[in-house]
C-alpha cells in the first residue's frame, strides 16, 4: 500500500505494517467511531461544573440522573473546607506508597474512622476502590484456595479473582440454591464468598442472611463489596451488614469513596490480623502511590456530614421510591431494583442508544449500559437519584422519560 493511499484513508504511513498485530486490533476497532458518527455515542462526556443535581455539559444545564453521589455531598461546603485544610497541611500528594514513605497521619485517622463506621477492628485505605478489591482478593487467595462470586459482581472483583492464584467459581445472581450447589461441590478448605452488597446495575440487594448462613455451614469466609451500599443502607448508612444486623458475621467489608463519600479511593475493613496480613500482601497497596491528602480529608468530612445530617438518607429513599413508582406506573421495567439505583430496562442495544440520545437532547444526563457491562439482551439506561434532588426535578424527569420512551416504542 502506498503512502499516498494510507494518507487518503486518514491513517499514518506507519499504520501499514500493523494490520495483523496488536496495533491492527486497535485499527480494526470501529464501534465507538460508528456511534460518534451517527450521534449516539454516550460516553466520556465532559462536565464543566461540580457533580450536583444539575450539571453543565457543552454550556447547557442538564438534570443529573447518572451520578453515584447518592447523598449529594460532592459539593458540600464543609467537605470542601476540610480538603483545603488538608492540602495546606500535607500538600498535594505523598510521593510514594503507604509501604514506604507515603503514610500520613491523616491516613491513620481515616482508617480508624472507617473501622468505627462499619463496626470492624481495623481498616486499610487504597487509592481507588478497584485497587481495594484487587489487593484484598488477590492478596488473600493462594493456589490452594477458591473464591466464589455472584455472576454479576463488579469487574474489580472479577479482576481480583483473575490476578489471584486461587480458583474462581460463580453462582447465579442472588441465587442462594445455586450458591449452595457450588459450596457443596467445593472440596477446598480455603473458601471466600464475594458479592456486591448493592448491585451497581440491577439496584438490588444481596441476600446476606442466606449467604452468611451458607458460609458458616460450609466454613467459608465472607466479603461484601459495599461500594453502592455505604451511605445508602443501614440506620447510619454503614452498609449491607448494618442493614441486616449482620456486620459482625461479615469477615471483610469493602467500600469506595467515590459514591456517597464524595471522594476517590477505597478501603477494606476486617479484624486486625486480616488487615495486617493485607498490609504486607496486597500488591495494589504496596506498589501504588498513597491516597492523596485531599481525598482522605474529603472522606473524613463526608463521614462527619453523614453523622450530622442523617435526614439525607431519608430524603434519598423517599426520592428513590417516588421515582421508581413513577417509572413503573408508565409500564416501564425497573428489574429488581429496591435502591436508589434504578435500571430502565431496554434490552436492545440500538434502542438503548436512541433512548439515551432522546433524553440527552431533552436535558437529562443518564447512562447507557450495554454488553459487556451487562449480559446480552440486558441493555439498559442506568438511572440513579440523589438525596438532594427536588421533587419538582424528578417529576420533570418522569415527564421527559415518558415522552422519550413513547418516541422509541418502549411504551
Amino acid at each position: 500500500m502506498s503512502e499516498q493511499h494510507v494518507a487518503a484513508r486518514g491513517a499514518s504511513p506507519q499504520d501499514d505494517g500493523h494490520q495483523n498485530g496488536l496495533i491492527g486490533k486497535c485499527l480494526r476497532f470501529t464501534r465507538a467511531e460508528e456511534l460518534r458518527r451517527c450521534g449516539l455515542y454516550p460516553y466520556f462526556r465532559c462536565i464543566d461544573s461540580a457533580q450536583d443535581t444539575e450539571v453543565i455539559v457543552g454550556g447547557h444545564p442538564m438534570l443529573m440522573l447518572g451520578s453515584n453521589s447518592y447523598l449529594g455531598l460532592t459539593n458540600h461546603p464543609r467537605i470542601k473546607e476540610r480538603v483545603i485544610e488538608a492540602v495546606r497541611k500535607y500538600g498535594s500528594g505523598c510521593a510514594g506508597s503507604r509501604f514506604l514513605n507515603g503514610t500520613l497521619r491523616i491516613h491513620i485517622e481515616l482508617e480508624e474512622a472507617l473501622a468505627r463506621f462499619v463496626g470492624k477492628e481495623a481498616a486499610l485505605a487504597f487509592s481507588t476502590g478497584f485497587q481495594a478489591n484487587l489487593g484484598a482478593i488477590a492478596g488473600l487467595l493462594g493456589k490452594d484456595d477458591v473464591v466464589i462470586i455472584d455472576k454479576t459482581d463488579h469487574a474489580s472483583i472479577i479482576d481480583g479473582c483473575r490476578l489471584s492464584y486461587g480458583e474462581m467459581l460463580r453462582y447465579r445472581h442472588n441465587d442462594v440454591a445455586d450458591l449452595e450447589r457450588v459450596l457443596e461441590d467445593c472440596q477446598i478448605s480455603g473458601k471466600l464468598i464475594v458479592f456486591d452488597g448493592v448491585f451497581s446495575m440491577e439496584g438490588d440487594i444481596a441476600p446476606l442472611p442466606d449467604i452468611v448462613r451458607l458460609a458458616e455451614k460450609y466454613d467459608a469466609a465472607v466479603m461484601s463489596d459495599d461500594a453502592h451500599a455505604l451511605g445508602v443502607l443501614g440506620a447510619t448508612g454503614a452498609g449491607t451488614g448494618e442493614h441486616f444486623g449482620l456486620a459482625d458475621r461479615i469477615d471483610l467489608i469493602m467500600g469506595t469513596f467515590s459514591k456517597s463519600l464524595a471522594s476517590v479511593g477505597g478501603f477494606i475493613a476486617a479484624r486486625r490480623e486480616v488487615i495486617d496480613y493485607l498490609m504486607h500482601h496486597a500488591r495494589s497497596l504496596i506498589f501504588s502511590a498513597s491516597l492523596s491528602p485531599a481525598n482522605a480529608a474529603a472522606v473524613l468530612g463526608a463521614l462527619d456530614v453523614m453523622r450530622d445530617e442523617p435526614e439525607r438518607r431519608q430524603h434519598l429513599w423517599d426520592n428513590a421510591e417516588f421515582f421508581r413508582t413513577g417509572l413503573k406506573s408508565m409500564g416501564l421495567d425497573t428489574a429488581g431494583s429496591v435502591t436508589p439505583i434504578i435500571p430502565l430496562m431496554v434490552r436492545d442495544n440500538m434502542k438503548t442508544f436512541q433512548l439515551w440520545r432522546a433524553l440527552n437532547d431533552a436535558g437529562l444526563f443518564v447512562n447507557a449500559v450495554v454488553p459487556p457491562a451487562v449480559q446480552p439482551s440486558q441493555s439498559l439506561l442506568r438511572l440513579s437519584v440523589m438525596a438532594t434532588h427536588t421533587r419538582a426535578q424528578l417529576a420533570r424527569a418522569l415527564e421527559v422519560i415518558e415522552k422519550a420512551c413513547r418516541g422509541v416504542g418502549l411504551i
